[in-house]
């Protein structure tokens, strides 16, 4: 095995590995160092794919406890339950079969898997620490790239003993349905479990520290969260803090303070709390612990490497891409959006001309019941913007589909300026969201305006019926409301 290559990555999540491919179909060689025993990183063993797939289970599970409804004979609804076991051996066998494949990629571009951990010695070297024990030194005649991603991170005062006060990394391996969940924090990982668990038949209270859920979507798609939740029987704790989580022999009690500003419990009081576990989900922080970063004069900014909009880093020679970057302005920790770095960057490196990634163009997914799938603006943002705003709305029980479908929670939002008509932002919250998102993400990209999306054609009966006819309303002239 060489120990020069044109490009030496750092990480196999979907930043890295992305990269890779795209740099070796480029022509140039590479290899990839990846501590863990798959590839695929956060997103792909510990993320994104199982708990969509957890997701997916629930989403059967809500189908075969409703077979009456549906007319399936044989199916005694009040009888079904979850049975973790096989929910865990289907969830595993995918992860492996795309883990798999990503190994698979690898061989077939002559990319070079270094199994071990990586430490920056100089501009183009890398000392890696196999998994034998033994050391290897690689040197990148072109370009280092670092995408050693993210890893959960708790808050100050809030202990994760990984038993009873957990992360992700723990949530997607429980081998049993716990009676009561609380979830620390409402965004896309928080209200993800939170779907998760009271579809399995957990008691679920969530608790956010700022005034709403999923705070950083649309304000009339945090409410609509808000009451289809409650709806479901999940409790909702706004503007409330965990100042304190006691693990014991039976769960974890926790003090929450809900005198902050709130839409869910505004009590103004402090309460204790009783549950079987306590899922931390506050956000992710970047993972360069030993990296030897600092060490190398690489500039840091909270852990986090910081990059120019071309993912240069400020010393020549390397690179970084994903969630362990900041470039000073917003940047999502979302699989995609590594993905599209790690093209941006191959291609970069090999010579070929490219254009900075626009951000106000990431499609952001949450995979909750209801679904989430936002691009662009929101109404406040567009406000504060100063633009002339005009709204388009419609609901999806309104629209035959859903009705098929038993999913009628929800809406398309548009939100566009009224000068030139461009659509400036599309919220969806509702079946099938994070697909459907899609459609709006290109009209962004095109500058498309509201006219150009009412004349076009939407297929009978879809879901994506609901973004024409929210155009139609930005007009006020919905058809079907």
């Amino acid at each position: 095995m060489a120990n020069e290559y044109d490009v030496v990555v750092i990480g196999a999540g979907t930043g890295g590995y992305v990269a890779a491919i795209r740099a070796a179909q480029l022509g140039l060689t590479v290899a990839v160092v990846e501590r863990q025993r798959a590839l695929g990183g956060t997103c792909l063993i510990w993320g994104c794919i199982p708990t969509k797939a957890l997701l997916e289970h629930a989403h059967a599970l809500k189908v075969a406890q409703g077979a009456k409804e549906w007319g399936l004979t044989g199916i005694d609804g009040a009888a079904v339950s979850i049975d973790m076991p096989a929910v865990h051996a289907r969830k595993d066998k995918m992860v492996s079969g795309l883990t798999g494949g990503i190994e698979m990629l690898f061989k077939k571009n002559k990319i070079d898997w270094i199994k071990g951990s990586a430490r920056l010695i100089g501009p183009h070297g890398v000392e890696v620490t196999l998994h034998d024990g033994g050391k290897q030194a690689l040197t990148a005649k072109k370009d280092l790239v670092v995408a050693t991603g993210s890893a959960p991170r708790s808050v100050p005062g809030i202990e994760a003993d990984r038993k009873r006060i957990i992360f992700s990394d723990e949530a997607i391996h429980l081998p049993y349905v716990p009676k009561s969940i609380g979830i620390m924090g409402s965004g896309a990982v928080g209200v993800e479990f939170a779907s998760i668990f009271k579809s399995y038949g957990s008691e679920v209270t969530v608790i956010e520290l700022l005034p709403r859920l999923v705070p950083g979507e649309d304000e009339a798609v945090s409410a609509e969260l808000e009451r289809t939740f409650k709806k479901r029987g999940i409790k909702v704790l706004t503007g409330s803090t965990v100042t304190s989580a006691t693990t014991g022999a039976k769960g974890v009690d926790i003090e929450v303070d809900t005198a902050g500003p709130s839409t869910g419990s505004g009590q103004g009081k402090s309460q204790t709390l009783a549950f079987d576990l306590l899922l931390v989900a506050t956000g992710r922080g970047p993972v360069t612990e030993g990296l030897g970063a600092e060490a190398l004069g690489l500039k840091m900014d909270r852990g986090y490497v910081v990059v120019d909009s071309m993912f240069r880093t400020n010393v020549p020679g390397i690179s970084a891409i994903g969630d362990v970057i900041t470039m000073g302005g917003p940047h999502y920790q979302l699989a995609h959006v590594s993905s599209m770095e790690g093209i941006v960057l191959a291609e970069r490196i090999a010579g070929q001309a490219v254009q900075p990634i626009n951000y106000d163009h990431v499609p952001r997914c949450t995979y909750s019941d209801p679904e989430i799938g936002s691009v662009g603006l929101t109404e406040a943002q567009a406000r504060e913007q100063g633009h002339d705003v005009r709204i388009g709305t419609f609901p999806f029980r309104a629209l035959a589909r859903a009705r098929m479908a038993g999913e009628t929670d929800g809406f398309v939002k548009i939100v566009a300026e009224k000068k030139y008509d461009e659509v400036l932002g599309v919220h969806i919250i509702g079946p099938r969201a994070t697909e459907l998102v899609a459609e709006a993400v290109m009209a962004l990209r095109m500058e498309v305006t509201v006219e150009e999306l009412i004349r076009t054609i939407h297929a009978h009966p879809t879901m994506s019926e609901a973004v024409g006819e929210a155009a139609h309303a930005a007009h006020g002239a919905a058809i079907h409301i």
